[in-house]
């Protein structure tokens, strides 16, 4: 395992500290997180933790299943006491860019039912200003380069479909992902967000305002835990 390999797992591990038996988790996707998942498995094969998880995508419903961990409907919870996921940017005001991972929807769905979100990711996904990261922005099937067009309009900047191969990238929900080549310039992801969504053809978009209350950094020094001091996990 590489340094930053072994900096994530640091981290992943590190969130589970928020953790604690008889919580139902939120459980994220991507390349830090999966060490959460991993983790809590541990914790409870071998400390006897009792929770029970949501997955975010199918990757992560079936590690968790993998590793343990008691799996339920969203639909079934009245609330979630925390989620863990992972971010492809954030900024000083912890706004993120996730959807990297083609998850967007089912994260954004379960994030906006938890009690706190908090965030495992490395260095180099903390940023001055959103959008160097190409903004994913999940959409219909349906006529999707008319929607790619409006989008392109609006944003000012390419936009392609994601592929893998010479077919789109098909999300979880049967859906594409639109990536948008916008440069770090999206100083105003609220309304950033608010203007995309009102285009026909657009199910979400890939930015996560006001939701997160902290971020697990790893870095060249170790670990180093951010607290959103307007978020709902700040003394």
């Amino acid at each position: 395992m590489d340094k930053v390999e072994l900096l994530k797992q640091q981290a992943g591990i590190a969130a589970c500290k928020y953790v604690n038996s008889g919580m139902k988790v939120g459980l994220g996707t991507g390349s830090t997180v999966k060490y959460t998942v991993i983790e809590l498995g541990r914790m409870i094969s071998e400390e006897g933790m009792e929770i029970v998880g949501v997955p975010t995508s199918l990757a992560t419903q079936k590690l968790a299943t993998e590793v343990g961990i008691p799996l339920v409907e969203l639909s079934d919870c009245t609330h979630l006491d925390i989620v863990i996921d992972g971010a492809d940017e954030f900024d000083p005001e912890f706004n993120l860019i996730k959807g990297g991972g083609a998850a967007l929807l089912r994260e954004k769905i379960v994030a906006q039912e938890a009690k706190a979100m908090v965030v495992v990711a490395d260095h180099r996904k903390q940023v001055d200003t959103l959008g160097a990261f190409p903004l994913p922005i999940e959409i219909t099937p349906f006529s999707f380069e008319a929607t790619i067009r409006q989008l392109s309009r609006l944003l000012d900047c390419r936009v392609n479909c994601r592929m893998s191969g010479d077919n789109p990238v098909i999300t979880d929900n049967g859906n594409y992902i639109a990536d948008a080549h916008c440069g770090p310039n999206l100083s105003n992801p609220r309304n950033t967000e608010m203007e995309v969504l009102k285009i026909a053809g657009v199910v979400q978009v890939g930015l996560f305002n006001e939701m997160c209350d902290a971020v697990i950094l790893a870095n060249s020094d170790g670990v180093e835990l951010l607290v959103n001091q307007n978020g709902r996990l700040a003394e």
